[in-house]
C-alpha cells in the first residue's frame, strides 16, 4: 500500500493490470480500476460512501475529482460512479455519482452530476454542466451550461473517441517503463 492508494473502513481499491496512478493522486476506498487505465496528477477519487468503478483503457486527467453519493432511505442505492471502457476524462473535470458508458470524451472542466447517464459514443464539450438525472443519448455532441444536444457526431469524431483512449494507453506505458 502507498500513501496515495489507501483503504476506507478496510475496503482497499482494486487495481487492474498495467494501471498507472500518479503518486500525487489520491485513490481511497471502494474503487475498482480496470486494466490499462491511467490516473494522472492531482486526481482525487473517494469511494467512501459508495463505490467507483472505472473500466479498461480509460484515462482520468490532471486535477479531476471523482466522488459518489451515499445510500439513503429516499435513494437506497445512492449514486455510485460508474465509468465504462475507452473513456477520456479531461483536465479538471468533476464527476459525481453519475454513469458513463464507453467511448466518451469529457472535455476539460466539465461537470457531470448525480444520477446523470451518458450513453456510449458521446462528446461532452469543455466546461459543460450536465445537471442531475439527465440522459445524454449515444452519438451526439453536448455543450453548454446547462448542457444542450448540439449535433450528431461525425464518423471521424467517433473514431477519435477510441484513438484518444489508445493514445493514453501508450503514454501510460511510457510512464510505467520510467
Amino acid at each position: 500500500m502507498t500513501a496515495n492508494i489507501r483503504p476506507f473502513k478496510s475496503i482497499m481499491p482494486n487495481l487492474g493490470v498495467n494501471t498507472y496512478i500518479d503518486s500525487s493522486s489520491v485513490v481511497v476506498g471502494d474503487i475498482t480500476i480496470g486494466n490499462d487505465t491511467s490516473i494522472w496528477p492531482l486526481v482525487a477519487m473517494r469511494g467512501d460512501v459508495n463505490k467507483i468503478m472505472i473500466g479498461q483503457r480509460t484515462n482520468v486527467q490532471d486535477g479531476s475529482v471523482l466522488h459518489v453519493t451515499r445510500k439513503s432511505h429516499a435513494n437506497p442505492d445512492g449514486y455510485p460512479l460508474i465509468i465504462g471502457d475507452d473513456v477520456t476524462i479531461g483536465h479538471k473535470c468533476m464527476l459525481h455519482g453519475c454513469t458513463l458508458g464507453s467511448r466518451i470524451l469529457v472535455g476539460m472542466g466539465a461537470i457531470i452530476m448525480d444520477g446523470a447517464v451518458v450513453q456510449d459514443d458521446v462528446f461532452i464539450g469543455a466546461g459543460t454542466l450536465v445537471p442531475p438525472n439527465k440522459v445524454l443519448e449515444s452519438g451526439y455532441l453536448y455543450v453548454g451550461n446547462p448542457m444542450k444536444k448540439a449535433r450528431p457526431l461525425k464518423p471521424e469524431e467517433k473514431a477519435f473517441l477510441v484513438k484518444s483512449a489508445e493514445n493514453y494507453v501508450i503514454l501510460k506505458n511510457d510512464y510505467l517503463e520510467g
